[in-house]
C-alpha cells in the first residue's frame, strides 16, 4: 500500500469517523447538560425564541458600533478567509467529485483559476491572521497550543493543495498524498479543538441572543 493509497483509503476512513462521532459527541453533551430553569420574568414584546436566536445571531456577525474601529481588521480578515476556504472546498471541481463518491451529490464547480487565486488570498489571510495573533500582546497572551495548532492544520491543506495544484513538488502523488493526509488531520482535530466553532457559533449566539432578548437588552 502506497502512501497515496493509505490517505485515499484507510486514512480517510478513520478521519471520517473521528469527525462524525467527535462533533456528535461534542453536540450531544452539551446538550444533555443540565439546563438552568429561567426564573426571571420576560420583557413585553420579547419575540419567540426562535426569532431571538436569529436576531441575536445576526447581530453579532459585524461588532457594536463602539469596537468596530480596534476590531476592523480581525473582522474583515476573519470573513476573507472564512469565504476563501468555503470556497475552495465546495467550488473546486476535484473537491465537488470528492462529495459526490461521499455523499452522491454534484453541483458545478468554479473555474481553477478563480479558486487558484482565491486559496493564495486565503492563505494569505491566514498568514495575516497568525501575524496579528503574534505581534498583538493581549492575543499572544491569551494563545495556547490550541489556537496555534488549530491555525496550522487549517492553513496545511490551502498550502499542500496550492502545491498539488502547481505540481511544485515531484512525484506528483506524493504532495497529492500529503494534501489529502492534511485533510484528514483536519477532519481528527476539528472535534477537539477550536475548529468546533464553526458548529457551537450557531448555538452560542443564538442562546446568547434569546438570553438578551428576554431581559430586553438592545444589543
Amino acid at each position: 500500500m502506497t502512501l497515496l493509497d493509505f490517505a485515499r483509503g484507510l486514512g480517510m476512513q478513520i478521519a471520517l469517523s473521528v469527525f462524525v462521532l467527535g462533533v456528535l459527541w461534542r453536540l450531544l453533551s452539551l446538550m444533555l447538560l443540565p439546563w438552568s430553569r429561567e426564573r426571571s420574568v420576560k420583557r413585553d414584546g420579547t419575540p419567540i425564541r426562535a426569532v431571538a436566536a436569529v436576531q441575536g445571531f445576526i447581530r453579532h456577525m459585524w461588532p457594536a458600533s463602539s469596537h468596530a474601529r480596534t476590531s476592523m481588521f480581525v473582522t474583515i480578515n476573519g470573513y476573507v478567509f472564512h469565504l476563501g476556504l468555503a470556497i475552495v472546498v465546495f467550488g473546486f471541481a476535484q473537491h465537488i467529485l470528492f462529495f459526490k463518491g461521499l455523499f452522491g451529490l454534484s453541483w458545478p464547480g468554479i473555474p481553477s483559476t478563480f479558486i487558484n487565486i482565491v486559496a493564495v488570498v486565503t492563505f494569505a489571510s491566514l498568514i495575516a491572521a497568525l501575524v496579528r495573533r503574534i505581534s498583538n500582546p493581549v492575543t499572544r497572551l491569551l494563545s495556547s497550543f490550541n489556537d496555534y495548532f488549530s491555525w496550522t492544520v487549517t492553513a496545511l491543506p490551502v498550502l499542500t493543495g496550492l502545491l498539488a495544484v502547481g505540481h511544485y513538488i515531484e512525484p506528483y502523488e506524493t504532495i497529492l498524498a500529503l494534501h489529502i493526509l492534511s485533510v484528514e488531520l483536519l477532519l481528527v482535530w476539528f472535534p477537539f479543538g477550536k475548529l468546533m466553532h464553526a458548529f457551537l457559533v450557531f448555538l452560542t449566539r443564538s442562546e446568547t441572543g434569546v438570553f438578551y432578548s428576554r431581559r430586553g437588552v438592545d444589543i
